[in-house]
């Protein structure tokens, strides 16, 4: 029961967190769905770091409750990192290779943009520093000088 009508209703994700490992393995070609789920525990968690206000609630209520968990755990750096410095930080956090890494991201980030939608993408891409774009599968585009 709604106590009040002017409530929005909460909107569910638009996947469930088994349909979400599903597509990150897909996307990553992991062999197993624990690997999957490695890379979207370190991926949302390093984006946990750097996402904060509107852009990380949106986000958080668009992910299935287990992953928004993982992401809201994180309290964001003072410091942003750029889309490369992301990259490596994580990769030194796991002791992994940078190119493992970086294809990680890719995969766990695919799955990302598309619980996010064009829009709320735009947005977040446009609060964190450059370099992003790209690990989210789009275009990197600059201002003309």
């Amino acid at each position: 029961m709604i106590s009040d009508p002017h409530t929005p209703l909460q909107q569910l994700p638009a996947m469930t967190y088994e349909q979400m490992v599903e597509k990150v393995r897909y996307e990553g070609a992991y062999p197993t769905r624990a690997r999957a789920e490695e890379a979207i525990h370190l991926v949302l968690e390093g984006l946990g770091r750097q996402l904060t206000g509107d852009e990380r609630v949106a986000l958080t209520d668009r992910l299935p409750f287990e992953a928004a968990r993982v992401l809201t755990t994180q309290i964001p750096d003072t410091q942003p990192l750029t889309g490369w410095a992301f990259v490596e930080d994580l990769a030194a956090r796991t002791d992994a290779s940078l190119a493992t890494t970086r294809w990680d991201t890719g995969a766990v980030f695919a799955a990302v943009a598309a619980l996010a939608g064009p829009d709320l993408l735009t947005r977040i891409l446009g609060q964190l520093p450059s370099g992003y774009a790209l690990l989210f599968g789009r275009a990197e585009l600059t201002p003309a000088a």
